[in-house]
């Protein structure tokens, strides 16, 4: 065996050898006991065959002993052996048949029989016969002309010759059986030897290889152990602020996660004042466009009464210029009348009655420029208030088309509010979305690293145990060194 071979494969050679040892007598053994049990098939199939053979020539001489009872008493209660054997004896033939069926010469000489059976049963059946209809005397002679005994020594010369062939073949497959047993006994105990000569060798050999190889293995062991456990102490170490800086990030998410939960909360509840906001600031434009039409309403009646205003002015006027005319007929009839008193003063008796007329007309004149000049007073009064009432009237038109500029202002001011919550209520939305997400994100953070602390104290858990197992590796190295080297401890 090379020296330079490793352990594995040495092992592996010597269990490679050791295997084909055991296959090889595995191999003998299973052809022996395949042959033993062939030759046993063989044997109990010659046995069958001489049982068949005995059998037969059994039926025959049970019919034959039937057929005698029943010529000397006549009684049929001894027919039934002839009866047994008259169904039982082909069946035994052709089981004979069946058993040799791989043996010409045999197969011939259970054709001869099936006759010689055929033969004995006719002469028997006629002697049967003979007897059943009342000629004993004749059935008696066939019997005891020979006929019947001559078939049967023949038929026992050839079953003699089957039987004689059988235990032939039945003594040459137990000298074989018996050989082959004694090459597999030859076989399996040579090799079972030359395989325990090996084993013991190569165990031998393996042994001191194995023994000064694990010795340096060992050696390597304990150096490797105790770096090991070094290595699993600063691990350890390292786990253990590794889980703790876990637990406090764990604990940073947390609070990071409820705050974001509160933020969420705020930013609904703003949400919800924005849209109140907005439905207010709706509100309000439903309210200011309303304003804008009573304003409108109110410029309709002010522009309505400034109209009916200047139609009084210009009616006013017209009604100075009647004045005008009237004023202008008075101070004419009151000239007439002066005229008509003077002339009815000239005509002396005849024109007083006139005079008085006149002088009542120029009184009626006089009062008509009176009422004349009061109305023109009233007129005036009229004009001038008429024309303050346009003035102020046009002031209230300017000052209502001023309120009517500062409210579609406010109007176009409540849409910009109304806008801009809306604006502010998506933003809102959209802020308390994502804070959600982010606590949800926040959430599943907190969940991995968790997961990660709960990893963290596992590899503590687990690096401690590294730490134990290669304490325990120290000291097994240390006892495997004791078996192996004992001195050197």
């Amino acid at each position: 065996m090379n020296k330079n071979w490793t352990f594995g494969r040495k092992l592996a050679f010597g269990f490679a050898v050791s295997s084909t040892f055991l296959v090889a007598i595995g191999i003998a053994g299973y052809w022996s006991i395949t042959v033993l049990i062939a030759t046993a098939g063989s044997v109990t199939h010659t046995q069958r065959v001489l049982e068949h053979v005995v059998g037969l020539v059994s039926q025959m001489k049970d019919a034959e002993t039937g057929q005698r009872g029943y010529l000397l008493t006549g009684d049929p209660a001894y027919l039934e052996p002839f009866q047994s054997a008259l169904s039982g004896a082909p069946q035994v033939l052709s089981e004979l048949r069946t058993l040799t069926v791989d043996n010409p010469a045999q197969q011939a000489r259970i054709n001869q029989a099936d006759g010689l059976v055929a033969s004995k049963f006719n002469e028997l059946k006629r002697t049967i016969e003979l007897r059943k209809n009342g000629h004993a005397d004749e059935a008696m002679k066939i019997v005891l002309s020979g006929e019947g005994k001559k078939i049967m020594d023949a038929l026992r010369a050839v079953c003699d010759q089957i039987g004689h062939e059988e235990r032939e073949l039945l003594s040459k497959r137990e000298a074989d059986a018996s050989a082959t047993s004694s090459n597999a006994k030859s076989t399996i105990v040579g090799g079972t030897l030359l395989c325990l000569l090996f084993v013991v060798g190569a165990g031998y050999t393996i042994a001191r290889s194995l023994t000064d190889r694990l010795g340096l293995a060992v050696g390597h062991v304990q150096s490797s152990s105790a770096e090991l456990q070094a290595a699993a102490t600063q691990q350890a170490s390292g786990a253990r602020e590794q889980a703790n800086a876990m637990s406090e990030i764990s604990t940073t998410i947390s609070e990071l996660g409820v705050t974001s939960r509160q933020i969420a909360e705020s930013a609904q509840r703003v949400a919800q004042i924005a849209e109140q906001t907005a439905a207010a600031a709706r509100s309000g434009e439903g309210t200011v466009e309303r304003g804008q039409e009573s304003i409108g309403g109110i410029r309709r009646q002010t522009d309505l009464v400034v109209s009916h205003m200047l139609d009084l002015g210009r009616k006013s006027q017209e009604i100075g210029a009647v004045l005008d005319i009237v004023s202008e007929l008075a101070e004419q009839t009151n000239i007439l009348a002066i005229n008509a008193t003077i002339e009815a003063s000239g005509a002396g008796e005849a024109g007083r009655r006139f005079a008085v007329v006149a002088e009542e007309i120029r009184k009626l004149a006089d009062r008509v420029a009176a009422s004349t000049k009061g109305i023109r007073n009233q007129i005036d009064d009229v004009r001038s208030a008429v024309n303050t009432t346009v003035m102020a009237t046009e002031s209230g038109a300017k000052a209502v088309d001023l309120g009517a500029r500062q409210f579609a202002e406010v109007a176009v001011a409540f849409k910009q509010i109304a806008d801009l919550v809306s604006t502010t209520t998506e933003a809102v939305r959209e802020i308390e979305l994502s804070t959600k997400q982010q606590a949800t994100a926040a959430d599943q953070v907190r969940i991995a690293v968790s997961d990660v602390a709960q990893t963290t104290q596992e590899t503590e858990t687990s690096t401690t145990q590294t730490l134990q197992t290669a304490s325990q590796l120290a000291v097994l190295s240390m006892d495997l060194r004791r078996l192996v080297h004992p001195q050197a401890v």
